[in-house]
């Protein structure tokens, strides 16, 4: 009989500062989150691109997920949670050690290792979102490359400043939940950077660039939307009342997001769009992300309308925007709806939830309620820092993502080949997404082999007719 664990070992494995029902929730958080990604985006950028770019669009996302956890465990981790390297900048050591996995991280009543963990999911979307603007033209290795170096030189900054309690953002009073700075204002601008220096789509994918499977594409837009419930639900970092609310407005600002644009799409263009209805889903999500506080209502109305109005009508008009091939509009679906959401964050910030998550600490309060509260000024500095924030995560992004495009094209090209680019998934990779295999045959060589076996067959009949003959 196996002999039964000493006492020391129980209290090892469970030491007095560890609340299981938390670390229970976070992980199983971190893993609802990560499921948005493998299989969430992996589904939904295979599906949502036309069918020769299928398997390059869902593998993107796969490597980026499996790239981003080994830098994480590395350095990455600890370059955006860890000791300060300089104010801005954690310095980078390696996390996978067991005696730092099993010491209590510092949010939560649980180890580092789920900390560790929990954060990595949020890094690899967020690297998984900027994929979505570069898709149908990037040369595989050249991503390769970008992934890992634009998570250390980007993401691991923008994250110490603003989540770390050693940033110089956090420590202004920056506010942002679950990410929307550090994730998606972060992606929508490096995305969009990364799209200018890659170049577009080939002129008749850009033409035309139907989905190949829209309801798979939806199958993937809803592992995103439920999978939102770990992912603002996680950011309180326990099983609290918070995460509580923060699930039901989340969810609650998303459907309204998406009614408002499925009904602007309708008013204005006389159809309702499916692809609209999922990108007035994306935006709700995000907007409420650096909140989930009570305006979800509102927040949604705005989430719906402003993004769309930037998307279907400014875009259009100017010309830069217009010349920039922004794959899955990444730029207004994150970058726009994030800093929407941190400046909204920063109206109606309400002071008895901000105790929930920061504590009693009377800097935190919205425009809003500072005006009724006769705080003015401490409302108009909340906002004046939420639009600092922004003004910082956009210049780190655009800076930071040129030079990484710059670096990446000296040492292979950014670009596939314009024959790549014609073909597709079969020349990039040597497979295809909807092949039907028999005899170990692809269905356009099989097909191209009964064409031809057809053929013979009349020539033979002809020949038997001309015989009798």
């Amino acid at each position: 009989m196996a002999e039964l664990p000493t006492a020391y070992a129980v209290n090892e494995a469970n030491p007095e500062w560890l609340n299981k029902g938390d670390n229970a929730w976070q992980l199983t958080a971190a893993t609802v989150v990560g499921l948005q990604t493998i299989p969430g985006a992996i589904i939904l950028y295979g599906s949502i691109v036309k069918k020769k770019w299928a398997i390059n669009s869902a593998f993107m996302a796969l490597y980026a997920f499996a790239a981003v956890l080994v830098c994480w465990v590395g350095w990455a981790f600890q370059m955006s949670f860890g000791d300060e390297m300089v104010f801005f900048w954690g310095r980078p050591d390696f996390a996978l050690d067991q005696k730092y996995l099993l010491a209590q991280g510092f949010a939560g009543l649980y180890p580092r290792a789920t900390l560790v963990f929990f954060q990595f999911v949020f890094a690899a979307i967020t690297v998984v979102l900027v994929a979505g603007a570069l898709l149908g033209r990037m040369n595989f290795q050249a991503w390769m490359l970008f992934v890992p170096l634009w998570l250390t030189f980007s993401y691991t900054v923008g994250a110490f400043s603003v989540w770390s309690p050693k940033g110089f953002l956090f420590e202004a009073g920056v506010m942002d939940f679950a990410g929307g700075y550090v994730i998606h204002l972060a992606s929508g601008v490096a995305g969009f950077t990364a799209a200018y220096w890659v170049g577009p789509r080939t002129s008749r994918d850009r033409e035309r660039f139907p989905p190949n499977n829209i309801l798979l594409m939806l199958a993937g837009a809803g592992l995103l939307w439920m999978g939102w419930s770990g992912f603002n639900g996680g950011a309180p970092y326990a099983a609290n009342i918070d995460a509580s609310l923060a699930i039901l407005n989340t969810h609650v600002c998303t459907a309204t997001s998406l009614l408002v644009w499925l009904f602007l799409d309708i008013f204005f263009f006389e159809k309702p769009s499916i692809i609209g209805a999922v990108q007035g889903m994306i935006t709700g999500l995000v907007v409420i992300t650096p909140a989930a506080g009570w305006a979800a209502i509102i927040m949604g109305i705005l989430s719906g309308s402003i993004p769309w109005y930037t998307m279907m009508v400014l875009h259009r008009k100017i010309s830069f925007l217009k010349n920039v091939d922004d794959t899955m509009a990444v730029f207004h679906t994150h970058a726009i709806a994030g800093s929407l959401g941190g400046i909204l964050t920063g109206f109606f910030a309400e002071p008895r939830l901000n105790r929930l998550f920061f504590g009693d600490d009377p800097r935190y309060i919205g425009l809003a309620y500072a005006l009724k509260n006769n705080q003015t000024a401490a409302g108009f500095r909340q906002m004046g820092i939420q639009f600092a924030g922004i003004a910082f995560i956009v210049g780190l992004n655009v800076v930071v993502t040129s030079a990484v495009c710059l670096l990446i094209r000296i040492i292979v090209p950014l670009r596939l080949s314009e024959e790549e680019m014609e073909i597709g998934d079969d020349a990039v990779h040597g497979e295809e997404a909807y092949a039907l295999w028999g005899d170990g045959e692809k269905f356009e060589i099989a097909q191209r082999n009964r064409m031809f076996d057809a053929e013979e067959d009349l020539q033979s009949k002809s020949v038997q007719m001309t015989d009798r003959f």
